[in-house]
């Protein structure tokens, strides 16, 4: 790419075959991935995957070691200054003065990308008012709790008005109601057009509030897509639950022997349908029968009405599918460097 020079694409935020080594250590190694205009990206790993590390490189507060990463299409390497007039960048932790309220910290910020007059008059008043601080704007910084601070950090990286959010594990810490309005913020940036990129180890508001994640690993990104996509490429079967009033054990023994041949080996089946040497994955628990289902809703629907029709009541169905954190714990063994 040629410094200065801005290529047009949907993408908004792009690694390139993304390199950094610290001596031996491999932070982040051969990282490829994009995120498209106005979606929330969630990245996700364990402590010392390399998520913070390539982070900063998209913040441009590091460098990569080989390969290249792209904000609003301008380079890092090449284009830092734009880049950071695009960015808005809300680390994990962050310093403030102590004795400086939060309309003068935001006012600070202000000043230094350059706002000025009416224009960052009207900056502040908004970010105030987005952030929810604006009745605290006279409040010194040391006086605010964990959830204000995280709110007025936000504000500080939201106050020129960025088109790409870095957010660095954003909701640590927070209790549950500042995580739920915090997340609602984040959903609310995306649909104004604003690309983020957001880290977290709270799996299930990642999967609530992301368009698409990535899961990392000893710096090496394991999968990537829409959450239901990776479900999909990871887990092909889903826990299903079937309660009937009597006769148990002579349910779970007619699922073994009739459940469909495209199932038959999911559930410990052979091919011809009869008994397996060895009992399959049918537990019976009370009035309860678990399996591992492999199928959709229809072939689900499908057993039901083949049960009802031998004979036993059914009392309820219940369908588990597994979750992000299910996912996640398949995908990585738990590595550190």
């Amino acid at each position: 790419m040629i410094a200065g020079v801005h290529t047009q694409g949907e993408d908004c935020i792009e690694l390139r075959r993304l390199f950094r080594y610290f001596g031996k250590t491999k932070a982040v190694h051969d990282i490829s991935f994009s995120v498209a205009r106005g979606h929330v990206f969630g990245y996700i790993g364990p402590n010392g995957a390399g998520k913070t590390t390539s982070m900063r490189i998209l913040s441009t507060l590091d460098l990569p070691s080989f390969g290249d990463a792209f904000v609003d299409g301008f380079s890092v390497v090449n284009d830092p200054e734009l880049v950071r007039r695009r960015l808005g960048f809300m680390p994990d932790s962050f310093g403030t003065y102590r004795d400086v309220n939060c309309e003068e910290y935001l006012d600070f910020f202000a000043r230094a990308y350059g706002l000025v007059g009416r224009e960052r008059t009207e900056r502040l008043r908004w970010v105030l008012d987005f952030t929810g601080t604006v009745g605290m704007k006279d409040k010194p910084i040391r006086g605010l709790s964990k959830g204000m601070k995280q709110r007025l950090c936000l504000g500080r990286a939201l106050v020129h008005d960025p088109k790409v959010m870095i957010l660095d594990e954003p909701a640590a810490g927070l209790d549950p109601r500042a995580r739920i309005q915090l997340r609602k913020m984040i959903r609310e940036l995306a649909d104004r057009g604003k690309t983020i990129l957001i880290s977290s180890h709270i799996l299930t508001e990642l999967a609530e509030m992301c368009d698409s994640v990535g899961i990392i690993e000893q710096g090496q990104l394991l999968a990537t897509g829409s959450v239901d996509d990776i479900q999909r490429q990871r887990n092909q079967t889903r826990e299903l639950i079937v309660r009937v009033l009597d006769r148990a054990e002579d349910a779970a023994a007619a699922l073994k022997i009739h459940l469909p041949t495209r199932l038959a080996v999911e559930l410990g089946t052979t091919a011809d349908g009869s008994p397996p040497a060895e009992p399959g994955k049918i537990i019976v628990d009370g009035e309860l029968i678990r399996f591992e289902f492999e199928g959709d809703v229809r072939d689900q629907a499908e057993l039901v009405a083949w049960m009802v029709g031998q004979g036993f009541a059914i009392a309820e169905v219940q369908s588990h599918k597994k979750s992000l954190e299910d996912v996640f714990l398949q995908v990585t063994e738990g590595l550190v460097q």
